[in-house]
């Protein structure tokens, strides 16, 4: 049984591809929109911690338990962070990869509490890099998947690759998955590279599936530095206002093709 609340993956194939500052930021500009957002760390890297500025003990439950735990409470491993209604379910650094296992509906079954979609409006999911046990735990829990990506041809060779598995796993076992975008990331129009890529992804996924791109902005790295959401780092930058229009555009779009 999948869970009613809304499950948004923010994956790529690729490492680098911003997958972190998009989830962080993304869950950040949903809170200010007015929803209860659970982020959820599968990449054992725990840099969403980083950004929000959360300590994870040694003591506290995390995510990649419930692949080595039959009984773990959500309640348990969900942090609280300095945001109000924007809450952490963080990732153990020392988890091992290969540990995870072949069930691939531990995540289905632990969203599927009826109190997730009680506490939260949407859950977002930062993923590993990695083809694993993780990656197809988050795509078969998902209602909607973000994919982004550096305008480099290593970053768009990446893209395809998922967009493969993607296509497997609406087929065989997540039907109701959808994509819910490319979007590029650390971009700038001057740079023909960019926009050659951009153009390749675009005339192989379609116009209305690429995305307004996050420019490329230092006060991204400062604010996770500073382990805060850019939004509250440095308002009026331009990586503050492409995530706040990032925001509202996936709203929108996760409304009107639900």
């Amino acid at each position: 049984m999948k869970s009613s609340v809304p499950v948004l993956v923010i994956t790529n194939r690729k490492g680098g591809a911003g997958k972190t500052t998009v989830s962080v930021n993304v869950a950040a500009e949903f809170v200010a929109l007015g929803k209860r957002v659970l982020l959820i760390d599968l990449d054992s890297q725990g840099h969403c911690a980083v950004g929000l500025g959360v300590k994870v003990g040694s003591k506290q439950s995390t995510i990649h338990d419930i692949f080595t735990l039959s009984d773990l409470s959500i309640h348990d491993a969900v942090c609280e962070t300095t945001i109000p209604n924007l809450f952490l379910l963080p990732a153990n650094p020392a988890f091992q990869h290969h540990k995870s296992g072949n069930d691939n509906q531990c995540l289905v079954r632990l969203l599927a509490d009826e109190s997730i979609a009680t506490q939260f409006d949407v859950v977002i999911i930062d993923t590993p890099p990695s083809l694993d046990n993780l990656l197809l735990n988050a795509l078969c829990a998902a209602t909607w998947v973000l994919v982004p990506y550096v305008p480099h041809p290593l970053s768009f060779e990446g893209v395809r690759q998922l967009v493969r598995i993607l296509f497997n796993v609406i087929s065989e076992q997540n039907p109701k998955l959808k994509i819910l975008g490319f979007l590029p990331v650390m971009t700038t129009s001057k740079v023909r590279q960019h926009r050659q890529v951009s153009e390749q992804v675009t005339k192989q996924f379609g116009a209305l599936r690429v995305l307004n791109g996050i420019r490329t902005d230092i006060k991204l790295a400062e604010a996770f530095a500073a382990n805060k959401p850019v939004r509250f780092y440095a308002p009026k930058s331009r990586g503050a206002e492409d995530f706040a229009q990032l925001a509202t555009t996936l709203l929108e779009l996760m409304t009107n093709l639900d």
